[in-house]
């Protein structure tokens, strides 16, 4: 029945899917189809945003109402898409490349307005769709097609970037950790203000064949033992797990009490 609902929720003309057999872009959408269902999210009340990449072609596959944008730009499209409609419940899916390299001036802005929006980051540490070039979260000395020396530059760290940028919810899985990812994309929709999860994902089509794991079991290995959980942590290993769940006000919630004291019409 779980499946029969959820597939409600997909297009099928639009599959087979462009991905790479084993790529961890499906298990994250499937979790994240997961979340709405557990919560109930009407279909016409939800917009997904996505820019350019493997990942952002999510939005292509899925029914409800979506906006496929241009590269970088998937996070100022959904501002628009919240303050035009501020009861739907609006999603920004994308890589790492596409959120925090090329998009990352609109992320931090987005963070820092607590705009009431959820981005999912789909972090898999590579320009996958465009032949496997360095990004900015790829791993110092891991190879990749513009760096087949290994990458000299300290990754960037799209959790501390969201809490320093002032995201008021901000969390990390992997789509090893199934579960957990699911439970925290409920959370993350939830949350009223910018939720930000960052998903650590597989593409061994690049990432993985440059690093010595071509095979998709060998990067959900890969995601296993070099994660820990946050209340257990563990020295040299990435944490996963909620980083901060606050309560604050929201860039719309802020935006009609100052234009109604100011006498403005909402």
């Amino acid at each position: 029945m779980k499946t029969n609902r959820l597939i409600s929720y997909l297009r099928p003309g639009r599959w087979p899917s462009v991905w790479c057999p084993g790529c961890g872009n499906g298990i994250v959408l499937r979790a994240f189809l997961e979340a709405v269902d557990a919560l109930s999210l009407p279909k016409e009340k939800v917009a997904v945003v996505s820019g350019i990449g493997c990942s952002s072609r999510a939005t292509g596959y899925l029914d409800f109402n979506t906006l496929h944008t241009l590269h970088g730009r998937a996070i100022a499209f959904a501002t628009g898409v919240k303050l035009a409609k501020p009861d739907f419940e609006v999603v920004v899916m994308g890589g790492d490349g596409d959120i925090v390299s090329i998009g990352g001036n609109h992320f931090i802005h987005a963070c820092r307005r607590n705009i009431d929006i959820t981005v999912i980051v789909f972090n898999n540490m590579i320009y996958g769709m465009t032949g496997g070039q360095v990004s900015s979260t790829t791993p110092i000395y891991h190879q990749t097609s513009t760096t087949p020396m290994g990458s000299f530059v300290e990754p960037l760290d799209v959790v501390e970037l969201a809490l320093s940028a002032g995201a008021t919810f901000v969390a990390r899985s992997t789509v090893y950790h199934y579960d957990h990812l699911v439970e925290i994309l409920k959370r993350a929709l939830k949350h009223r203000g910018i939720s930000v999860v960052d998903v650590l994902t597989n593409c061994h089509t690049y990432f993985g064949r440059y690093n010595g794991m071509p095979e998709p079991y060998q990067m959900m290995e890969y995601f296993k033992n070099n994660t820990c959980f946050l209340e257990r942590p563990q020295e040299g290993k990435i944490k996963i797990g909620v980083f901060r769940d606050e309560e604050k006000e929201d860039f719309l919630t802020v935006y009609r009490r100052l234009t109604r004291r100011e006498g403005a019409m909402e």
